[in-house]
């Protein structure tokens, strides 16, 4: 049995694609929503190509972990398709895949769709852990996408 799981949790925002695209992507300013998480580019000048690599540090104090990345797939096409960008989680204790996709729903409206297509850790315990875990791990997604959608919207607003 694969001890891979999938989430994906969207939202929509009141801004144009491309801004949405360009906060979501602001790897060093995702501590401003993704909570309590901090980012940095540690290869690949702002972090905005294949290849690229970051490093987060998620948690509370001195309790916490390190998750590190690398960009595998880095797609913005021409006009308005859609954004998306692929990361590969590297670390020992988040391993999998994460996908950040904007989609253009309007020229003043997107939509994010923030998936996580994770490797579970300790085989059978995880599995088993999986779904008590989920919940608490959705709604802290959710959070975080909501205070994006607040800050993409308050910037285009103030056309900051």
């Amino acid at each position: 049995m694969s001890s891979r799981r999938a989430l994906t949790v969207p939202v929509d925002v009141e801004a144009p694609a491309e801004a949405v695209w360009r906060a979501v992507t602001d790897w060093e300013a995702q501590g401003e929503w993704m909570l309590g998480t901090r980012v940095q580019v540690t290869s690949g000048g702002d972090g905005r190509e294949q290849g690229a690599r970051l490093r987060a540090v998620t948690g509370v104090g001195p309790l916490g972990f390190t998750d590190t990345m690398e960009i595998v797939e880095w797609t913005e096409p021409p006009g308005n398709g859609p954004r998306r960008c692929v990361v590969r989680h590297t670390g020992k204790v988040v391993r999998g895949d994460g996908v950040f996709e904007v989609i253009e729903l309007s020229p003043t409206r997107s939509r994010v769709m923030w998936s996580e297509l994770l490797d579970l850790p300790l085989g059978p315990l995880g599995r088993w852990g999986w779904p008590l875990v989920r919940p608490a791990f959705r709604a802290g997604v959710a959070h975080s996408l909501q205070r994006m959608a607040r800050l993409c919207e308050a910037r285009y607003r103030t056309g900051a």
